[in-house]
């Protein structure tokens, strides 16, 4: 059967998933609440609608990309949302990021309409999303899985299957952004150390990206903080702030210490208060009003 798929939410993940379904030549419809995003959907050659039911009507897959629990809630099960407009058979997607018990309970409220339900948060940022290369931490049937690979292939480099039991995509990804934002808050905090001792910042850059620790991760997040790139990079600090508070949450219901992704949660908490539209390097101008430093560099060099 031809799939056509649907996406609700059409920021900066949204919209880039949209593209790459799009150039792999499924048809495509999608809605967001704002009319600029529908613009772009359409240039991009996606039919935009007016509601999740009108998405739901014209699809027989739909991915969920909006910011949180109570969204994929109203997208799901709201007036006018999918359940409202879905065939049986078709397939809900949720690829935001959400507390596994959010998820967990769309089950039998979807299950019960004939509509298949797939738990599967994404990493990769706003690059992934753009190049198709995301990672995908997927629970649902594998039957289910199978049928829809070869969609999420459109998208997404590394596709994991990790069973049929809804909810544990969402563990797997609050695990995964533990260790991902206690990450930056350790790069954030060496680099300022650094620059306050006097090592020039590219300096370190250059040291620390051939040592043990060089990853991607490292690499992309300091070379915007040499450059002063806090804004619209596509990794907004509200969301991991959003996350780390999910693996905060999942932590304490699984009796877990969790020193090191505490104090993460508790800087991005600052972070987000003075900064609340940078992106997640924007935590280092708080470290470096402390120090009194700048971490500024020229990679070039």
């Amino acid at each position: 059967m031809k799939k056509n798929v649907g996406i609700i939410g059409l920021g900066d993940m949204g919209i880039g998933m949209a593209k790459n379904i799009v150039k792999n030549g499924f048809e495509l419809t999608g809605f967001d609440l704002r009319a600029e995003r529908l613009e772009m959907l359409s240039k991009l050659g996606g039919r935009p609608a007016a509601s999740s039911r009108e998405v739901g009507e014209n699809s027989n897959i739909v991915f969920v990309m909006v910011l949180n629990g109570e969204q994929v809630k109203e997208v799901v099960m709201g007036k006018d949302g999918l359940l409202d407009g879905m065939k049986e058979g078709s397939t809900i997607v949720v690829s935001a990021t959400i507390n596994p018990s959010e998820v967990m309970a769309l089950e039998e409220p979807v299950l019960s309409k004939g509509i298949n339900l797939v738990d599967t948060p994404v990493s990769g940022g706003k690059s992934g999303a753009d190049n198709g290369t995301l990672t995908f931490m997927t629970a649902t049937k594998k039957e289910v899985f199978d049928d829809c690979k070869p969609i999420f292939e459109a998208v997404a480099r590394d596709i994991h299957y990790i069973g049929d039991k809804i909810g544990m995509g969402q563990k797997t990804k609050a695990s995964l952004q533990a260790f991902i934002g206690s990450s930056f808050t350790a790069i954030f905090e060496s680099l300022v150390l650094g620059v306050k001792a006097g090592v020039p910042a590219d300096t370190l850059y250059k040291v620390f990206s051939t040592s043990g620790v060089s990853s991607n991760l490292f690499k992309g997040c300091a070379k915007l903080i040499l450059e002063r790139k806090f804004e619209k990079t596509g990794s907004h600090i509200g969301t991991m702030y959003k996350d780390l508070g999910i693996s905060m949450g999942m932590a304490k219901k699984n009796g877990c210490m969790m020193n090191t992704t505490a104090a993460a949660y508790e800087l991005f908490r600052a972070g987000f208060s003075l900064f609340p539209d940078g992106d997640n390097w924007s935590i280092v101008k708080l470290l470096e009003q402390i120090a009194g430093i700048e971490v500024k560099g020229n990679l070039e060099v």
